[in-house]
């Protein structure tokens, strides 16, 4: 069985715009009781949190569709990982999950006491309330011997006026601070993988993204079918200089539909 796994930010919408197709496309899966998943390496929001956004674009899939670089860094550390506090650079989703977790969250306040030096980890996703005294504290905790993670490796994202600094811009900072390299969870990385594999039970998978550092490397790493959507950050110019390339090109997710059907008409 045949099974798809989109990228979300560039694929199915630019920031609080739906991508022209998206829901239709979604829908068609539905129909077709083709299994699909939503793999974000945003880590601002849990899947509960994206649902709703998704809802307020008319795409409706259940939480349980979609996976964010925070569940999947709480799911890895959970599975891997000794129990200990963290201090936790990033958005609201990935504070949760670290809530969820149950080791107990190191707060800036607690920081500022001196708490710092108790956290065993220091996870970093993207921060849109980034300040120096977060850099600060996660710079002394991982000198300190807290081991220091990444949820995800984009520099960049798409949003509705263009790139925007990503949790990698952060992490490259802490890196800088701290000459040290972090456990990096998202695409196009296996700790993510692992999650993937657990909740789409598929034959065959087609990987779905914009990036070519991120969803197409991880397609290629794991032996999925890269399908790349024009809509996000990488152009057809960047694939041409780029040693990573896709399977296929589209110029956004609304043209897979013709893909599908011709597929469906080929296999019967």
């Amino acid at each position: 069985m045949m099974g798809l796994i989109f990228d979300m930010d560039g694929v199915l919408y630019r920031g609080n715009k739906p991508v022209e197709g998206a829901r239709e496309l979604i829908e068609l899966l539905k129909e077709r009781n083709i299994p699909f998943l939503f793999l974000t390496n945003n880590s601002t929001k849990t899947p509960e949190m994206y649902r709703e956004k998704l809802l307020s674009m008319d795409i409706d899939v259940p939480a349980e569709r979609i996976i964010t670089s925070g569940l999947a860094t709480r799911i890895y550390m959970k599975k891997h990982l000794k129990p200990g506090k963290i201090f936790v650079i990033g958005g609201k989703g990935l504070h949760e999950e670290m809530e969820e977790l149950g080791w107990g969250v190191v707060g800036l306040e607690g920081a500022r006491g001196g708490l710092w030096r108790g956290a065993r980890y220091v996870v970093v996703g993207l921060d849109p309330a980034l300040t120096y005294e977060k850099l600060k504290y996660a710079t002394l905790a991982i000198k300190n011997g807290a081991t220091f993670i990444g949820t995800n490796p984009d520099t960049t994202f798409p949003g509705e006026e263009g790139l925007y600094p990503g949790a990698g811009a952060i992490i490259a900072a802490l890196k800088a601070s701290t000459d040290r390299e972090p456990l990096i969870i998202g695409k196009p990385n296996e700790p993510i993988y692992e999650v993937v594999k657990e909740k789409l039970n598929a034959e065959e998978i087609w990987m779905i993204g914009d990036r070519l550092d991120t969803d197409i490397t991880f397609a290629k790493r794991f032996g999925m079918k890269a399908v790349m959507v024009l809509t996000g950050v990488n152009t057809l110019g960047d694939v041409e200089k780029s040693e990573i390339k896709p399977d296929l090109v589209l110029p956004s997710v609304k043209e897979l539909v013709g893909y599908l059907d011709a597929l469906a008409e080929e296999r019967g």
